[in-house]
Parts: structure tokens; C-alpha cells; sequence
């Protein structure tokens, strides 16, 4: 800016040292025009200051539209990240059990299997799926006899009378499952009832 009102006033001093022009060429010039008065000279400073304020407005318009672009795509990206994380959350669980399918179709496809096979085949069959389980951390829930009823992991699907403390588990009939602490199926007992 104060570059500007330097060259400013070197003008105004160029023009000042050059002869006038007279009225032969045409011309008259009024002192008045030729000089800068301070009135003009602020006018000048504050036509400067604009013109840098618009600058630095352009500027700053064009970083905001820039970091809002940004973040728009940065929102989408993330949309489309949850998205195909709903989609293939089971993909790797649903390629552990792809070899246990095998397994049991192999079962089936022998032509005369004998009781001794089939047996050694579930139990080969059941240690991969039990594998894959463990993998995905799928976990059961199998309480012992004379634990607590705990309702967040158990269900109580009938009492009996029993020489256990009431509310304790008599009989697993089911296995529940947790898929890492989150419970998928509560497992179902049967409780001893109050004396």
C-alpha cells in the first residue's frame, strides 16, 4: 500500500518537472488537477485498502468454498464406508464357513458310508465350525448346574422343585451365544423353584 502512494507521488513529481504544454497543442491544464491534495492522497490509501480488503475476500471465499467441498466429500466417503460395512460386515464369517459346507457336502457324497465314518466326519465338521466360532468371536453361553439365573445371558423356560438354592440352574436344555459381548441367543434353563 504505501509502495503504491510512493509511486504515486513519484508520478505526480514527473509530471511536475515536464514542461507544460501550451495552448498551441490544444490543451490547458488547471494546477489544481495535476496536484494531489491530501483529500486525494486518503481517498487513494482508502482505494488501496479496498482493493486489497476485496483481494483477501476473494481469497478467503475461495478457501471456504474449497474446505466445504472437502468436507462434503469427506461426509459422502464416509456415507459410502458405512454403507458397504453393513453390506459386508459378514463376509469374513461367511468365508470361514464356506470350508464347513464343503465338509458336509464331502459327507454326503460318499456312497456307502458306514456308522464309524459319518461320526468321524461330524466330529471333524463340528471342530471347524467350532474353529470358525472362535475366529469370529462367537462364544457360548452354557451355564453350569448351580449357577445363578442371570436374565441378561439366561432364560428361564420352566422351574422345578429341587434341593438346589431357588433362581439357580437345574438343566441347560440350550446353549446361548455371544457374539463378542453382545448376546445373539440366551441360552435356556430350567431353575430350581423357592422352597
Amino acid at each position: 500500500m504505501s509502495f503504491v502512494l510512493e509511486e504515486i507521488v513519484q508520478d505526480e513529481n514527473k509530471i511536475n518537472e515536464q514542461e507544460p504544454l501550451g495552448n498551441e497543442q490544444g490543451f490547458t491544464f488547471d494546477d489544481s488537477v495535476l496536484t494531489f491534495s491530501e483529500e486525494n492522497t486518503d481517498a487513494l490509501v482508502l482505494q488501496a485498502r479496498l482493493a486489497s480488503a476485496e483481494e483477501k475476500s476473494a481469497e478467503l471465499q475461495d478457501a471456504y468454498l474449497r474446505a466445504k467441498a472437502e468436507v462434503e466429500n469427506v461426509r459422502r466417503r464416509a456415507q459410502e464406508d458405512v454403507v458397504k460395512a453393513h453390506k459386508f460386515a459378514i463376509e469374513g464369517f461367511a468365508e470361514a464357513l464356506l470350508a464347513v459346507k464343503d465338509s458336509l457336502e464331502m459327507c454326503l457324497a460318499v456312497d456307502s458310508p458306514s456308522v464309524e465314518s459319518i461320526r468321524e466326519g461330524v466330529e471333524l465338521t463340528l471342530r471347524q465350525l467350532t474353529h470358525v466360532f472362535e475366529k469370529n468371536r462367537l462364544t457360548a453361553v452354557l451355564p453350569a448346574k448351580g449357577d445363578r439365573l442371570d436374565p441378561m445371558l439366561h432364560q428361564a423356560l420352566s422351574t422345578v422343585p429341587s434341593e438346589q438354592p431357588p433362581n439357580t440352574v437345574v438343566e441347560v436344555l440350550q446353549k446361548g451365544y455371544m457374539l463378542a459381548d453382545r448376546l445373539i441367543r440366551p441360552a435356556i434353563v430350567v431353575v430350581a423353584a423357592g422352597r
